[in-house]
């Protein structure tokens, strides 16, 4: 699986911004996906994740009621929708996917990544 992550761009606080990460390679049907970030002198964190169904998606406390992630199977994406923003929302973001249909909270499970798309909240 190839991804693509695009849509991140600078933002007022309080503004909304949709990331999405295009995929390629017949097995993004089956495997589950996730958002990570990484802000500038900090380690990769956890976003967010959606099952391969999209039955299931799970969300770091810190964005839980803000962002939406989605998948369209039929069109081989994935979305994060990210509304309120904050400035310490402030990252790379990245797309990821997993070799299974389960999600994950942790970036070692996934061993597919795309390039990263960099979101910046003034405030």
């Amino acid at each position: 699986v190839q991804l693509q992550a695009s849509g991140g761009g600078l933002v007022q606080a309080g503004g909304s911004l949709r990331l999405s990460c295009a995929a390629s390679g017949r097995t993004f049907s089956s495997s589950a996906m996730g958002w990570f970030r990484q802000a500038r002198g900090k380690e990769r964190e956890f976003v967010a994740t959606i099952s391969q169904s999209g039955v299931s998606t799970y969300y770091a406390s810190s964005v839980k009621g803000r962002f939406t992630i989605s998948r369209d199977n039929a069109k081989n994406t994935a979305s994060l929708q990210m509304n309120s923003l904050k400035p310490e929302d402030t990252a790379v973001y990245y797309c990821a996917a997993r070799s299974t249909s389960m999600v994950s909270w942790s970036p070692s499970e996934y061993i597919y990544w795309g390039q990263g798309t960099q979101v910046t909240v003034s405030s």
